[in-house]
């Protein structure tokens, strides 16, 4: 049992992955700074900011809206990975570290949503 949204697991991974989209995104061209480095940035900052929010929700329906708003923002920046390394922003390695962590996310999240629904998981607070 956790009292705080900074211990959930899905937090923490979706935390790391926000750091690692900055750092990336500090070496894209400076014209993408309104563009693309924006739009990542925002759709990464969303999924740990949206699992904090679901946190403190008293009903099922309302936690689980805000993972869902979570689980899509995740989908948007797998979409923003693979764009970043068909516009060569990032190199293979850095695709396949934020692919990596990204999918840690997902299955992380995903889990979470799971213990929500089946046992009322996320109600310690």
């Amino acid at each position: 049992m956790t009292n705080q949204f900074q211990n959930i697991v899905a937090w923490q991974k979706a935390h790391q992955f926000v750091l690692l989209v900055y750092r990336a995104t500090k070496t894209y061209p400076e014209f993408e700074k309104f563009g693309l480095c924006s739009q990542f940035q925002r759709a990464a900052v969303s999924i740990p900011a949206n699992i904090a929010e679901g946190y403190k929700k008293l009903s099922r329906a309302d936690k689980l809206r805000f993972y869902n708003i979570a689980q899509g923002s995740l989908e948007e920046c797998r979409y923003y990975i693979i764009l970043s390394k068909d516009l060569g922003y990032i190199n293979v390695e850095g695709y396949e570290l934020l692919a990596t962590t990204i999918e840690e996310c997902s299955k992380t999240l995903n889990a979470y949503c799971k213990g929500v629904i089946d046992n009322n998981f996320g109600n310690e607070q």
